[in-house]
């Protein structure tokens, strides 16, 4: 779908910062070109929000918390509902603005709008949940606590999923009574903009605020003194520069960042669920963009050699790079110039390093795709630990294969790398099962799965994969702290 063919509606019909329950023009950034990847044409332009916008967007914010704290939990939770339901009644046409700016096949983010509303709808039902305790002091005093909302909070979100990202991680802050300032991912604004079109009525002024704006933007949310926790979706370095700015305001973060995930065949394994397991885990159909993806397997010698023969012949036929819009594509293309150039030289690493490709490794340069960023499926086999494919998130399709025979000289190679978000282990036998699941250092194991989510199971990373937990009670909790309440009894 090139721009001349996108449909009436598809994009927001403003252009331009949503705080304080109103639309505002930059003050300082000017726009910048947003683009469709698929083509690399613009499509349009989206605001540059500086640190003035940061400013006002944080004061409306800050202004209408001490009313949004005091709203009972259930009319909370009553808004959030509405808003649920908005987003399901125009999932498809978010789901394409999504595709059209990112890259992803409009078929992979069809379902993102409903899990935003379902995270929506959970936390709704959590809001009248965020309950404290009493604690025994003895004859004459009384003491218990409160949880309360925290104030400000800025989320700052990924590109590979925008609409669902910025939606669903709206629900917990608002429904433990705190007011949010949305940073939009640089790379795929539009549909934080038309977000804020679809739901920003449904709250008070100043209770959702969304902005989209480059690295400048997120720095100016991260050191504002009124806002009092920062989230981050995205990368470790992106992740590393959070910490540091907030850390000078003392500021608590909320980080799911990146991961260097292994997928774990023994030699028990059902072969056939684990090939569809292996080629669905990587999230070819998001061209790997996924922190989830599991993108380190490691197949056990005896079945090595069938296993990966087989991945190799069904990749190719399942995922085949096409334009993101056509919901019959399998696979769409990456985000941007940079995110190909920076896969175009892990690959050529992993060749330099002796690693064996076994399909793809290209950059896909046919009609209608060559000036896109489209890059092939790749599998590389006979990596080894010391390789920075076996160590480095490429965040693309690339898939690294180790053999292996000895389980701890397995799981010193899977624990090795600096990241713990995922993991994934395929066996028959239930013990071995448990006790691989324990021996992997990460935050969410599958047995027998992969990069499934379920909401109200806690997801998040160890190590340099991130702080915290989400998609979860858990979650509600990270916006509130305890205030304890000691009663002197006459």
């Amino acid at each position: 779908m090139r721009n001349h063919e996108i449909p009436g509606g598809i994009l927001p019909s403003h252009n331009a910062l949503f705080y304080g329950g109103g639309w505002h023009a930059p003050i300082e950034g000017g726009y910048a070109d947003t683009f469709n990847p698929a083509y690399n044409e613009v499509i349009t332009s989206a605001p540059v929000a500086t640190q003035a916008d940061v400013d006002a967007a944080v004061r409306a914010a800050q202004t209408a918390f001490p009313a949004w704290a005091a709203t009972p939990p259930r009319e909370r939770g009553k808004l959030l509902r509405q808003a649920a339901e908005i987003l399901r009644q125009h999932a498809w046409e978010l789901s394409l603005l999504d595709a059209l700016n990112n890259g992803n096949p409009v078929s992979a983010l069809a379902d993102d709008a409903g899990f935003a509303a379902n995270c929506l709808e959970y936390f709704a039902g959590l809001a009248s949940e965020i309950k404290g305790e009493t604690i025994p002091m003895g004859d004459g005093n009384l003491n218990y606590t409160v949880q309360e909302p925290l104030g400000v909070v800025a989320r700052i979100v990924a590109y590979n999923h925008p609409l669902m990202f910025a939606a669903a991680r709206l629900a917990a802050p608002l429904a433990a009574g705190n007011t949010v300032v949305v940073k939009a991912p640089d790379q795929a604004p539009l549909s934080i903009i038309r977000l804020a079109e679809l739901i920003g009525h449904v709250f008070p002024s100043g209770v959702i605020n969304l902005l989209t704006g480059t690295r400048e933007c997120g720095e100016a949310l991260c050191r504002h003194p009124l806002v009092r926790k920062v989230t981050l979706i995205g990368g470790v370095p992106t992740g590393m520069a959070v910490m540091q700015s907030a850390a000078a305001d003392l500021k608590p973060v909320l980080l799911e960042l990146g991961g260097k995930n292994a997928l774990i065949a023994y030699a028990d394994a059902d072969q056939d669920k684990l090939v569809d397991g292996i080629i669905g885990g990587m999230n070819f159909l998001w061209s790997g963009q996924s922190c989830g993806s599991t993108s380190r397997v490691f197949l056990h010698e005896s079945l090595h050699d069938q296993v990966l023969a087989r991945v190799a012949e069904l990749l190719p036929q399942r995922h085949r790079p096409g334009i993101p819009t056509d919901p019959k594509t399998t696979m769409g293309s990456l985000v941007s110039q940079a995110q190909l150039d920076k896969v175009e030289r892990y690959v050529a690493s992993a060749l330099c390093e002796g690693a064996r490709l076994v399909t793809g490794g290209k950059r896909v340069r046919e009609a209608p795709l060559e000036h896109g960023f489209f890059y092939e499926p790749t599998v590389f086999a006979d990596v080894h630990a010391d390789m920075r494919l076996a160590n480095e998130e490429v965040f693309g399709p690339v898939l690294a294969v180790f053999k292996w025979r000895d389980e701890d000289e397995l799981f010193e190679i899977v624990n090795r790398v600096d990241y713990g978000l995922t993991g994934s282990i395929w066996t028959t036998n239930l013990n071995t099962a448990h006790r691989a699941a324990r021996r992997i250092h990460t935050g969410f194991v599958w047995i027998n799965n992969s990069s499934q989510h379920f909401l109200g199971a806690p997801f998040g990373g160890v190590k340099h994969s991130g702080i915290g937990r989400e998609e979860c009670f858990s979650e509600l909790l990270e916006f509130t702290y305890t205030k304890n309440i000691n009663v002197k009894l006459a």
